[in-house]
């Protein structure tokens, strides 16, 4: 059998989870969309629903799996709806609804509605991606209040750039924000997962908690609760085959690395058809028979080639961390040119192996 595989933590994404409440104070949306951002939604929301304050997906058909699954905390849609005919399936469910546009607003007030809805009320306050405009703000919260078609209203924004520490975006937003709420009796949400390790004077009843809950930082720089996170994620496999190379010979499709000395040479089978990046150079980390080493070459579909060189003690069948506990991978996207939300999300092929017993 190939030995690709990922190993989930999920005692680790529990400990992540408690960060962001501890942190916070608030209430927590655990954001389990796109799978559980590789990890596997309906294991990950088993393994928080003792404990969360509800999920987060990003569309009905991620809060129908979870439903089928017999999951029964909130769970948020944070697209909401695409079509009005989505709204008897959401009380049908008990979903709660993310209202970012006016022809939502128009769709809950022309239906009939068998009862009232949870509405999550998401302002434009300067990502300009979706969201009401300021000046819709007030009316639309007003709108729905009048419908008596809403149980109740959660008010809410997203930040473009809460991932740089010293931007001045984040305060222009919340003074958007501020100012479009001002007199609007309301619980608010306004902190993903940056903004809870990142930004503690932000006011949010509610919080976000995505990527952190996956242990890996969204951060480009040392934070001190991101520090604090484990990863759930371990991607791992094996040696395949050794080779012995003198120097200048190329390694991979391309000729990309040659050899500046004798070499001796790992084939781990992984990936870009596992998830595992293309793009990434060689240099980049990964961990073989225990010590640190790194990637030669280009990255092909099915393997990829390891320095064994200084690593007397591996060899055929070693063990090979790609990134968790050790490699983390923040750092193998950062040396891809990406970002951990995007290699957890390509995570393709490798069985899901989970630990950690429920409590």
């Amino acid at each position: 059998m190939r030995p690709a595989r990922a190993l989930i933590d999920l005692q680790a994404l529990r400990h992540n989870y408690r960060i962001a409440r501890e942190v916070t104070g608030a209430k927590a949306l655990a954001v389990i969309k796109a799978d559980a951002y590789g990890h596997g939604a309906v294991r990950c929301a088993q393994a928080l629903e003792a404990e969360a304050d509800g999920f987060a997906v990003a569309c009905i058909e991620e809060a129908l799996e979870l439903r089928a699954a017999g999951i029964r905390a909130p769970v948020l849609l944070l697209e909401g709806f695409f079509e009005a005919d989505e709204l008897s399936l959401i009380i049908e469910h008990d979903f709660w609804c993310v209202v970012h546009s006016l022809w939502q607003l128009e769709a809950i007030e022309k239906a009939a509605l068998s009862k009232p809805i949870t509405v999550w009320l998401k302002l434009d306050s300067g990502m300009h991606r979706v969201g009401l405009h300021p000046a819709d703000y007030q009316a639309a919260y007003q709108r729905l209040l009048a419908s008596g078609k809403v149980a109740k209203i959660v008010l809410m924004s997203h930040f473009a750039r809460a991932d740089e520490l010293h931007c001045q975006t984040c305060a222009d937003q919340v003074a958007v924000f501020e100012a479009a709420r001002k007199g609007l009796s309301a619980e608010i949400s306004l902190r993903n997962s940056p903004a809870v390790l990142g930004w503690p004077q932000i006011p949010s009843d509610w919080v976000r908690p995505g990527i952190m809950l996956y242990g890996a930082t969204p951060f480009e720089e040392a934070n001190a609760v991101a520090s604090r996170l484990q990863p759930v994620m371990t991607l791992e496999s094996k040696v395949i085959s050794v080779r012995e190379l003198p120097a200048g010979e190329p390694i991979g499709y391309g000729a990309k690395f040659m050899t500046s000395k004798p070499m001796r040479v790992g084939v781990v089978a992984m990936g870009y058809a596992d998830g595992y990046p293309r793009q990434a150079p060689s240099g980049t980390p990964v961990l073989v028979a225990g010590q640190r080493s790194q990637l030669l070459g280009r990255v092909s579909m099915d393997m990829l080639c390891v320095d064994l060189t200084d690593v007397p003690q591996a060899g055929l069948g070693s063990p090979v961390e790609l990134w968790g506990k050790n490699i983390l991978a923040s750092d193998v996207a950062m040396a891809a040119g990406t970002i951990p939300y995007q290699i957890f999300c390509n995570l393709h092929r490798v069985p899901r192996l989970y630990s950690g017993p429920d409590e």
